[in-house]
């Protein structure tokens, strides 16, 4: 089947439409990021960068670090530009931009999210290391995909009875990460979470500025679920984006996280960038 160009949109140049990226501009380890002054932040680690691209809010850096080749791109914020980065990054390497056909050979991308979230348990401290073990999405975007067995029902059924979850909103998701993948990060200054993940910053993670949240005591009802000593940890936007698209493209992908503020206790990280700093050592020690 050849993609129409209204499906799969091209440059001039041959690029993928909002990536800017050509097929050769991406490694098959891909670190995502959220903001993109953070691209520099990690790509200042690898010994040579080939590649410095970018379009709106997605910035790529490709380059090498110990002879491994490692790209590292801005998403922006939220599981809609996801949709756009992991779709498009898939593209690169599993579609013929030149006959607009699917390849034969299926690439899988390994995908690392390195991000900033904030706990919701008292246990667990600011400047802190989570991996998303799970990831429950409020955001609704894998009911736009075609998907069989990728979640969990039975822990979505468990949050939805324990939070009295409204029925006009999108029904919560379950996923988890890649366990292969995982292990690559095991190491006792990293824990493992159950990460929800958000369609905003304020409202949507109960923060009151001039609008009132219309249920205010979600965050309680969030702090307080448990499925079979299975808790929530931490509170982001990105992650069951991620590991939605990844699972159904045929990627691995792991999400780690930063803990900059605790919601439980009001506290927020005095030293940020060296907390994230630390984090994206971390993830490039264990990946070169």
């Amino acid at each position: 089947m050849q993609l129409k160009p209204a499906e799969l949109v091209i440059n001039e140049d041959g690029s993928i439409y909002h990536l800017n990226l050509l097929p050769e501009d991406i490694a098959t380890t891909v670190i995502t990021v959220g903001d993109p002054d953070r691209v520099g932040q990690v790509s200042r680690f690898f010994d040579t960068i080939e590649v410095r691209k970018g379009k709106r809010e997605f910035h790529t850096h490709t380059g090498h670090l110990n002879g491994k080749r490692i790209s590292v791109i801005s998403t922006g914020i939220g599981t809609d530009n996801i949709d756009i980065v992991l779709n498009e990054l898939d593209a690169l390497v599993n579609i013929d931009f030149k006959t607009r056909t699917l390849k034969k050979e299926h690439t899988s991308l390994n995908i690392i999210r390195i991000g900033t979230s904030g706990s919701i348990q008292p246990n667990i401290p600011i400047d802190s290391f989570l991996i998303s073990e799970y990831a429950i999405g409020f955001d609704g975007l894998l009911h736009f995909y075609e998907h069989n067995t990728i979640n969990y029902p039975e822990i979505e059924e468990s949050f939805i009875a324990h939070t009295s979850w409204h029925k006009t909103k999108a029904r919560p998701y379950v996923l988890s990460y890649s366990k292969k993948l995982g292990e690559l990060f095991t190491d006792n200054r990293i824990r493992l979470g159950f990460t929800a993940t958000n369609t905003g910053f304020y409202g949507p993670q109960q923060r009151q500025l001039r609008i009132k949240p219309s249920q205010m005591e979600l965050m309680e009802k969030l702090s307080s679920f448990s499925y079979n000593d299975l808790q929530l940890t931490n509170l982001e936007m990105e992650t069951s984006g991620i590991y939605a698209l990844s699972q159904l493209l045929g990627h691995e992908a792991v999400s780690l996280n930063c803990i900059l503020a605790n919601r439980s206790t009001g506290e927020f990280s005095t030293t940020p960038t060296a907390s994230v700093d630390k984090l994206i050592e971390f993830c490039l020690e264990r990946l070169a």
